[in-house]
Order: C-alpha cells, then sequence, then structure tokens
C-alpha cells in the first residue's frame, strides 16, 4: 500500500531577521539596477532610441541650469514637507490618506491672510499671522478625524480621505469669492504689486528660505520620533496598543497629539507654497503631495533622514520624465511608464528586505540528508 504523503509546495516565505543596513541598501541598489535595464529594453522596442540617451535626458531635466537645481530642491523641499507631517502617525499605524486637505486648509489659511489683512498690518506682523494661521488651520483639519477615532473608533483611512474632499471645496468656494481677474476663475498672483505676506528671499536663491525650514523641519522630526518620550509612546503604540495601553500610555491622547502635530506641520506646507512659492491659492496647489508622501515614507522605512533620498528619487524621476517627453517628442505617458517600472522594482525590493524564500527541497537530497542523519 502507498503511504498518502503530504506534498510539500515549491517554496515557503518567511519573515528575515533584520538585515544589516548595507545589505538592504545594495538589494535597493540593485533592484533600480534592473529598473534600469528593463526600461533600457523598453525604450528601444518601443521607440528605437537610444536609452542612453533617454536617461541622459533625464538628468538634464533635473541638472542642466542653476535654475532647474533650485526648482528640483524647492520641489524636493515641500514632498519632504508633507513626507514628514504623515510619518509620525503612519509610524503609530494611523493611516492619515488626509496630507493633501491638511495642506490645503494650512494654504487657505495663508491666502485669507494675505488677502485681507495686507492692508491692516504690517508685513512682518502679517507674515507671523500667516504661520500661525496655516499651522492652526492644519493642525485642526487633522484634529477632526484624530478625535473621532479616539472616541468612537471610526475608520481613519476614510475619514482624513473624505476631508480631502471637504477642503478642496472650500479653495474652490473662496477662489471664486477672490478671483482676479473677475469672471477667470482663478486668484492670480496675490499683491503682486506690494509682495505683502510674501516670505522672504535670502539673497539672490529665492527657495533657500522654504529649503531651510524643512531641513530644520527634517532634523527636528528624526530627534523626535527617536529620542524624545512622545516618539516612544508612538513605536509602542505603532507596534500594539494593548501593549501601550498595560504599560500606561493613554492611547487617545497619542493618537490626538500625534494627528494634531502632523496636521500642523501640513499646515507650514501650506504656508510655504502660498507665501513661499506660488503666491496664489487653487485646488491643485498640493499637487498631489499629500498622496506621493505616502510612498515616500513607507520607503524610507518612517525615518526622516533617508526620506530625503526617497523624495529626491521621486522628483527626480518626475522631472526627468517631463523632459523625456519634450526632447524625443514622446506621448507623456511613456516617460510615465518608465517612472512606473522603476517605482515597482523599487517597491518590489522591499518584499526582499522584509521576507525570504525558501525552496522546497528534492526528494533525493532530502533522502541524502536524511540517510546522513539515521547514521
Amino acid at each position: 500500500m502507498h503511504k498518502n504523503k503530504t506534498k510539500e509546495p515549491l517554496f515557503h516565505i518567511a519573515k528575515r531577521a533584520a538585515l544589516p543596513w548595507y545589505l538592504s541598501w545594495a538589494i535597493r541598489i540593485g533592484a533600480i539596477v534592473l529598473a534600469l535595464v528593463a526600461c533600457a529594453a523598453l525604450t528601444v522596442f518601443l521607440t528605437h532610441e537610444n536609452p542612453f540617451q533617454v536617461y541622459a535626458t533625464m538628468f538634464r531635466g533635473a541638472f542642466s541650469t542653476p535654475r532647474r537645481i533650485w526648482n528640483l530642491l524647492q520641489s524636493l523641499a515641500m514632498l519632504l514637507c508633507v513626507s514628514l507631517a504623515l510619518t509620525p502617525a503612519f509610524k503609530m499605524r494611523f493611516w492619515n490618506i488626509g496630507g493633501e486637505g491638511q495642506v490645503l486648509a494650512g494654504a487657505l489659511a495663508a491666502a485669507a491672510c494675505m488677502i485681507c489683512l495686507s492692508d491692516k498690518l504690517p508685513n512682518g506682523a502679517l507674515i507671523a499671522v500667516m504661520a500661525v494661521s496655516s499651522i492652526a488651520a492644519g493642525a485642526i483639519w487633522g484634529l477632526i478625524p484624530a478625535i473621532f477615532k479616539a472616541k468612537w473608533n471610526t475608520n481613519e483611512t476614510l475619514f482624513t480621505l473624505m476631508m480631502n474632499y471637504v477642503a478642496t471645496q472650500l479653495v474652490a468656494y473662496f477662489v471664486i469669492i477672490w478671483e482676479s481677474p473677475k469672471g477667470s476663475g482663478k486668484v492670480g498672483i496675490i499683491n503682486q504689486a506690494t509682495e505683502l505676506g510674501w516670505l522672504p528671499q535670502i539673497g539672490n536663491y529665492k527657495y533657500l528660505l522654504n529649503i531651510i525650514i524643512v531641513a530644520v523641519l527634517t532634523v527636528g522630526m528624526y530627534i523626535y520620533l527617536n529620542y524624545s518620550k512622545h516618539g516612544y509612546e508612538i513605536a509602542v503604540v505603532g507596534e500594539s496598543e494593548r501593549t501601550a495601553r498595560y504599560v500606561g500610555i493613554k492611547v487617545e491622547k497619542v493618537i490626538v497629539r500625534t494627528m494634531l502635530l502632523s496636521g500642523a506641520i501640513c499646515g507650514i506646507a501650506g504656508l510655504l507654497l502660498v507665501g513661499g512659492t506660488d503666491h496664489t491659492i487653487s485646488t491643485t496647489i498640493a499637487g498631489g503631495r499629500g498622496f506621493t508622501a505616502v510612498m515616500v515614507s513607507w520607503l524610507a522605512k518612517f525615518n526622516p533622514i533617508f526620506m530625503i533620498l526617497t523624495s529626491f528619487l521621486l522628483v527626480f524621476l518626475d522631472r526627468g520624465a517631463g523632459e523625456i517627453s519634450t526632447t524625443f517628442g514622446l506621448n507623456h505617458s511613456f516617460a510615465d511608464i518608465l517612472t512606473g517600472i522603476i517605482l515597482f522594482f523599487i517597491i518590489g525590493s522591499e518584499f526582499f528586505i522584509t521576507y525570504k524564500i525558501s525552496f522546497r527541497r528534492s526528494a533525493k537530497n532530502a533522502e541524502k540528508e536524511g540517510g546522513t542523519a539515521n547514521v
């Protein structure tokens, strides 16, 4: 009689022990190299263009002139700022998808101050009021879903997503009220003649103040998450709410406090966009950063220092993709395809960093090992 043998699966997936940082980054770099090879093959197949020229064009799109470099650094700073805002919430396992709305709330508050108070306050006081208003507006926009989560355990993903749409409609409403010229459907440059409410320029560098502010926030967030009591409580709540309650941490208080912080930093991003970059307000001023920041934070494993690298990568790919479309006369979708392939490989590399795959041993090897063991 034949014994029924349970057939082993071809492979097993198991979680790894933590890899050394250099091995983790080696896997990521290998994934980027493979992605570039795949993109090169696709480029030759679909467009018959030289892939090396395509890659060179990507670099030119980001670094060919000082102006492009400063624009890249400004975009990096804005994306990093929103990513810093979302990181404490995500580390706590509070899925804040409302970064876009929180940025819009801060931007709307800054624009309201510029439009309504520019003739009533000196410029220094106006900028101070803008800063306080933007931080407060963003914090309130983050506080609302936090209270509902803490009190009634609502779904924070849906709640924060819904708040994005509310913020968008609020901005759309005030854009119609403030539109200039009337009937244009847009606000235009606010205080263009007087520059009241515009953040000061340092030397000849237009975006340097924005970059400095975000750099300070990055260092501050790193210290806050890794060396403060609040950062420790965020980490414990993220690992296990039950453990947090057992050791005496008030989970509801941590949720509210963390979302206040996240919303406040998003409000700062809104202030920098209105007062330091665009000098206007629109429903698209956040530019999708509230969603892109989710990827930045996750790829960097909630480490604010590594988030500089992931932010740079995404901004560089976006700039390069636009330059490819312009230079080669290609559909912009092709550039987006290349960007998507690279991101796919990078995100996929995180799987191999976190998990290992063990393949089934052959019957011959199993018998040999079994025989050896029986000796």
